[in-house]
């Protein structure tokens, strides 16, 4: 029997930071399983798709990639950018599709803040904005519930916090977005 070590993600990321090309490709095989989730997560919301899933995942590996990998510092931190680019990503095709004079739906998430609501993308970016405002750190724990489909444990690996600490944030997160969301500012 042949044994083939198999480097952990961990092991791979601080090779990339130094510089190892191979480890980044390797990197990003190992996590495409996990890039393919967030991408089907993301798109299942979205009426009238015009982004497929490949598409997103290449756009996120690019943007990576352009990162560099020097700030990456676990798996539990790349699936959080992954999911901040994925985000951006998906914003930014929103504000293209309303800027352009053709006939499109609106682009949705399907973010489960309350059953099944669903909710614009530049409305869900402009709460976020707003948000950001006022705690920044409540801004990154919904991009990496929502859009990293991360868990509270992963969350908390991400951030450094306990669970309890994460799950007490995530309660005042999502009731500010649900209110946010149900009640607009006018433009």
């Amino acid at each position: 029997m042949r044994n083939t070590y198999q480097p952990g993600t961990q092991s791979l990321i601080l090779a990339w930071r130094d510089g190892e090309m191979s480890a980044r490709d390797r990197l990003l095989a190992k996590i495409h399983p996990a890039l393919e989730r967030l991408a089907v997560i993301r798109l299942s919301g979205e009426r009238e798709a015009s982004l497929a899933t490949g598409d997103l995942i290449n756009d996120t590996v690019v943007q990576i990639i352009q990162a560099d990998g020097g700030d990456l510092q676990d798996r539990a931190h790349l699936i959080a950018l992954s999911s901040r680019i994925m985000r951006n990503i998906l914003v930014d095709r929103a504000r293209r599709k309303d800027t352009a004079k053709r006939r499109h739906g609106k682009v949705e998430l399907c973010t489960r803040v309350e059953g099944e609501q669903r909710f614009d993308l530049n409305s869900l970016d402009s709460a976020l904005i707003r948000l950001g405002a006022i705690d920044a750190t409540l801004v990154e724990l919904i991009e990496m519930r929502y859009f990293g489909g991360m868990t509270v444990p992963d969350v908390a690996v991400a951030t450094g916090l306990s669970a309890a600490t994460v799950k007490r944030r995530w309660l005042v997160a999502r009731a500010w977005l649900t209110d946010a969301l149900l009640h607009p500012i006018d433009q």
